[in-house]
């Protein structure tokens, strides 16, 4: 799960493909290829389908797991084979997509997604419905020791929901909600029965050491786990759950009326990719998508003040992030506050917020593709991170970002994503336990 892997890296609380439609282009090299169309700033269609080409190609075609990460640029070969259950919830949820654009025929997504589910619900090992974070691609075994991850599980039912909102009434949706009724939520939040006036779900369990102490119960991405384990048909958590998930709210930067911050950008973007929640208000009268909004304009606006202290600020860059950082850091998170940040900026989450700011995504982009194109640009578009001040240029793409982009374009260019799950019972019934209403002034 992302907030618990950041949790481990920083300390802080509550952060913690074998084949394809087309291979990769080889020839000639990456820089030479941007060098040719160095005025041809790639359009939002171009990178949502290099990311596209990500899940399509680092899905193993057998079990449909997809991998972490993939390297984008240089030597793109020796890739290991490592999936993450929330990557392979975006390539669930990314098939339709490719579907609707043509990138793919309806009967290869179709068959994908009926390999991926089916694979998930009859040979993936779980407990209680949970899977894995980090599991081999190829036999689903667990690796890294990792924890049975609740929000990572989420993710993954969530990109199944939408294969099963896009394919109704066929194998793909009676698998999709298999998997979503086999969660034993309240197992979960109880911590198995020995703590039962524990109202919010724990991040995850171990074999080795029972169930971890850290819960979601502040500010984060369990925006969409709530409401899953709130519509499940089978095991749902009670309305109260969403009651006592404490929430503070504040003001940054002055102006930006925000939820929990300063924090990384995936805290808004994960949720709002899936769940249109524009002018709706929960039980509590909170406005989450003008929360998420202002989340944005506070990196933006911290970015833009800070422009004399890092240099890819002063480029025009923001968008911090949970990611990749320069050697040795390895992964982990900046945030728009002083001494949590060191100039790192991550190209997924400034496109990804098209939704919320469109004008500052599209200058991102076309910025992207003239300073550090020659960089960055790669088979699956821009790689995932880079820092200026430190000239480091990432060479890897991650799942999970490019995941939370594509369907993030997706809805500004179309709002399939959006639609497919306005429809869905299982979240209407989430989103009725949490209370969810238009006000008055937008009945």
């Amino acid at each position: 799960m992302r907030s618990f892997r950041f949790f481990l890296t920083f300390c802080l609380f509550l952060l913690i493909g074998r084949t394809g439609v087309a291979a990769p282009t080889s020839a000639p090299t990456l820089q030479a290829q941007h060098e040719q169309t160095l005025d041809a700033v790639p359009s939002l269609e171009i990178v949502e389908r290099r990311a596209f080409d990500f899940f399509w190609n680092e899905s193993d075609p057998v079990t449909g797991l997809t991998r972490d990460r993939a390297h984008n640029t240089g030597d793109v070969s020796g890739t290991n084979s490592i999936a993450s259950i929330a990557a392979t919830g975006y390539a669930l949820a990314a098939l339709p997509v490719g579907v609707s654009h043509g990138w793919i025929s309806k009967k290869q997504g179709y068959e994908r997604a009926l390999t991926t589910l089916r694979f998930l619900r009859d040979k993936l090992p779980n407990e209680h419905g949970f899977y894995f974070h980090f599991v081999d691609s190829t036999t689903g075994a667990r690796v890294w020791n990792s924890e049975l991850s609740s929000i990572d599980t989420a993710l993954l039912i969530m990109g199944a929901r939408v294969a099963g909102c896009y394919w109704p009434q066929t194998e793909v949706a009676r698998l999709a909600d298999d998997l979503t009724d086999r969660i034993d939520w309240p197992w979960m939040q109880t911590d198995a029965g020995t703590k039962p006036q524990e109202t919010t779900p724990s991040m995850g369990w171990k074999p080795e050491s029972g169930f971890l102490p850290y819960r979601w119960q502040g500010y984060s991405e369990a925006f969409f786990l709530y409401c899953l384990a709130l519509g499940s048909k089978t095991h749902p958590l009670e309305p109260s759950a969403w009651d006592s998930w404490q929430v503070s709210s504040g003001t940054l930067e002055g102006q930006h009326p925000v939820y929990g911050g300063p924090n990384p950008l995936f805290m808004a973007q994960m949720a709002s990719g899936f769940l249109d929640m524009r002018n709706l208000r929960d039980r509590q009268g909170r406005d989450w998508w003008t929360a998420w909004l202002n989340a944005h304009l506070v990196d933006q606006s911290y970015c833009a003040r800070n422009s004399e202290n890092r240099q890819s600020y002063a480029q025009g860059f923001w968008g911090l992030n949970a990611n990749d950082l320069p050697p040795p850091a390895g992964y982990g998170a900046n945030r728009p506050a002083d001494g949590q940040n060191d100039g790192t900026v991550a190209p997924s989450a400034m496109l990804a917020a098209v939704m919320f700011t469109p004008a500052p995504a599209q200058v991102a982009l076309t910025n992207l593709w003239h300073r550090h194109g020659g960089q960055l640009w790669g088979r699956y578009g821009f790689s995932d991170a880079f820092n200026v001040d430190k000239d480091w240029y990432d060479k890897d793409v991650i799942g999970i970002d490019l995941g939370m982009m594509l369907v993030g374009v997706e809805n500004r260019r179309t709002g399939l994503v959006w639609r497919l799950l306005s429809a869905d019972p299982v979240i209407a019934k989430g989103l009725a336990s949490a209370g969810f209403h238009f006000p008055a002034s937008h009945q």
